[in-house]
């Protein structure tokens, strides 16, 4: 099958025309009426630095089911003790900077380019994208961030520079997720960490389905989840 290539019109091609590998089309841009339009379709944006914008929609697609992350013993033990506090929105900017910062410094490749940056920014700014600190006093040790359309979150990337940061960040997310009644955690691709974590894959049909029946509603503007993110960060475990 051909990869579409977008023009300024705000529009996708149906997903089920995406090559094997899920790639579905290329070019475009990065304002938060495309990208809002994406996620709500069951896209996401992934390329590297002095790439156009390409976007994909795997099949099948990884997931997690709120509330059935898989905890360790000393996961739990961590989150017991309470080794760190947990918020949530406080620094978007930094959670973000972070995650690309990291990766480079691994000598890896990152999709979240300066020009992504200040696009999830913007969505952070409109109610749309959302991120999970966890600090160990004024450190920011680690954290998570995504977009939240209806009741599903669709992850983009979390980081650590302290043992257990990114989990402890993640296990929240599956609380605040389970309490409110996520219909599922967006992963988009697997690896052995998310699977050893919990994350599984569903055929691309199912998660589809599973967004609509969720209130995600195919929009440049779709409406933002029906509750409010906890201000004053998370209770105690």
């Amino acid at each position: 099958m051909p990869v579409f290539k977008l023009t300024d019109q705000l529009i996708f091609p149906p997903p089920h025309l995406a090559e094997p590998d899920g790639l579905l089309a290329i070019g475009g841009d990065l304002t938060p009426q495309r990208l809002l339009l994406a996620y709500s379709s069951g896209l996401f944006p992934w390329f590297n630095e002095g790439q156009p914008p390409l976007w994909w929609t795997p099949d099948p697609r990884c997931i997690f089911e709120p509330g059935q992350m898989t905890i360790s013993k000393s996961l739990a033990k961590v989150l017991r003790q309470g080794r760190f506090r947990v918020t949530c929105d406080t620094d978007f900017r930094g959670v973000i900077t972070a995650c690309a910062a990291i990766r480079k410094s691994q000598g890896e490749e990152t999709w979240i380019t300066e020009q992504l940056t200040e696009a999830f920014l913007t969505l952070f700014e409109m109610g749309y994208a959302h991120s999970i600190e966890c600090w160990q006093d004024d450190f920011l040790a680690g954290g998570l961030y995504g977009v939240c359309l209806g009741r599903c979150f669709f992850g983009e990337s979390m980081f650590h520079q302290r043992r257990d940061g990114s989990k402890v960040a993640l296990a929240h997310l599956h609380r605040l997720a389970e309490q409110v009644g996520f219909e599922l955690i967006d992963c988009q691709l697997p690896n052995d960490h998310l699977v050893s974590l919990g994350a599984r894959e569903i055929p691309r049909i199912d998660f589809l389905a599973r967004l609509e029946k969720a209130g995600v509603t195919q929009s440049a503007e779709p409406p933002r989840q029906s509750f409010n993110w906890p201000e004053n960060g998370f209770t105690d475990w």
